[in-house]
């Protein structure tokens, strides 16, 4: 070795790299070949337009749409479905024989007797996420749905948004050889939640949103994490009452991750995510988790696929998609709720992290209410 590359290496500059092709990923959302099952969404609130209007763009068939609230189920039957039947009565919803999968919106605490309901009546199930405050609770769904031969899934949006689905598709292909890390650090204003429910959540950021980047963290490593340290705090001058800044380290076997939340960022807002790997590194930048570009680079060259999609219309579309595919196939689909308890497991570590000041197995922490000190 050259005494000149010594000094290159020491100053870590990098060398040229060639422009090559991307590989053809199937990173796009898995849809059914046949998209007539008929959908029963219960739950008429605000998050229910984006399910909704991710459904109609590519076809599936919500034939019944609930909330308590009658006004909302019809408001959102007019706006999107509106050949649906709009209800109140969530009770004969789950029971009724002519639907095949039930979207359930609800919050958890309320959304965890539906789902088991919904199960014993014979219908596939996606839940909102978080999936369960409960591990335990969690497993048993999983186990009820898996004896009656049900799918059981998680609306995991982010799975499918298409440079978080890209990255993992070439993880899960080998274009980055074995995983050595995974960085995400997301700057954006979470601010507008001041005034809203969300301000009930004590821990909003690493519950309610960083939930979705600990999904894609173990839809990379599966169930390799060892150690969740995080931290949280509040910023100075912010309005909304819980903590808009957190971050968490992940130990895993052969590699480390780190995840960065800064919501309260009001000017100059970027997400960027790295993978890196024995074979390659892909890297996906942009002003926010919508508008991404992605390149990967290997000893061959650097490539940079170009995406198509948004991570609201192919994320929801993706998660029903996903179940639809699994009814017909009978494989488990990607967000499949068994696999979402490595996410939760790592979230309810992250937020017991935070309170403790402790660095926390994933795993040992079985609730919410755990993770809290409760």
């Amino acid at each position: 070795m050259t005494r000149t590359a010594d000094l290159d290496a020491y100053s870590l500059k990098s060398a040229e790299a060639a422009e090559v092709p991307a590989p053809d990923l199937s990173y796009r959302p898995p849809m059914p070949k046949d998209r007539n099952a008929r959908i029963g969404l219960i739950g008429a609130g605000g998050i229910s337009g984006a399910h909704l209007d991710a459904y109609r763009s590519v076809g599936f068939n919500v034939t019944v749409i609930c909330s308590p609230t009658l006004g909302n189920a019809i408001k959102q039957r007019d706006a999107y479905y509106p050949d649906a039947e709009a209800t109140d009565d969530v009770e004969g919803t789950l029971a009724r024989p002519d639907i095949d999968v039930v979207d359930l919106t609800p919050h958890p605490r309320e959304r965890l007797p539906l789902m088991e309901t919904a199960l014993r009546a014979g219908k596939h199930v996606l839940s909102q996420k978080p999936f369960v405050l409960d591990l335990d609770d969690g497993e048993r769904l999983v186990e009820l749905a898996e004896s009656r031969n049900l799918v059981l899934a998680v609306n995991q949006n982010g799975r499918f948004a298409p440079h978080l689905s890209w990255i993992r598709e070439a993880v899960r292909a080998g274009r980055v050889g074995d995983v050595h890390s995974c960085h995400a650090t997301i700057h954006w204003d979470h601010g507008w939640t001041a005034g809203t429910p969300f301000e009930e959540i004590d821990d909003l950021i690493l519950y309610d949103f960083a939930v979705h980047w600990f999904d894609f963290l173990a839809s990379i490593i599966g169930g390799r994490a060892r150690m969740v340290f995080a931290t949280r705090t509040r910023a100075a001058g912010q309005t909304a009452r819980p903590a808009l800044l957190a971050e968490a380290l992940v130990g895993f076997e052969g590699g480390q991750s780190s995840l960065v939340f800064d919501g309260a960022t009001p000017f100059g807002a970027e997400d960027r995510t790295v993978v890196t790997g024995s074979a390659g590194t892909v890297i996906s930048r942009g002003p926010d988790p919508g508008i991404q570009e992605v390149t990967l680079t290997t000893e061959a060259g650097v490539a940079r696929p170009q995406l198509q999609g948004t991570w609201f219309k192919e994320g929801f579309a993706g998660t029903m998609g996903a179940v639809l595919q699994a009814i017909e196939t009978g494989s488990p689909p990607l967000n499949d709720a068994r696999g979402n308890l490595d996410s939760l497991a790592l979230v309810f570590a992250a937020i017991a992290s935070s309170h403790s000041g402790e660095p926390i197995v994933p795993g040992s922490i079985r609730s919410l209410s755990a993770a809290l000190g409760r």
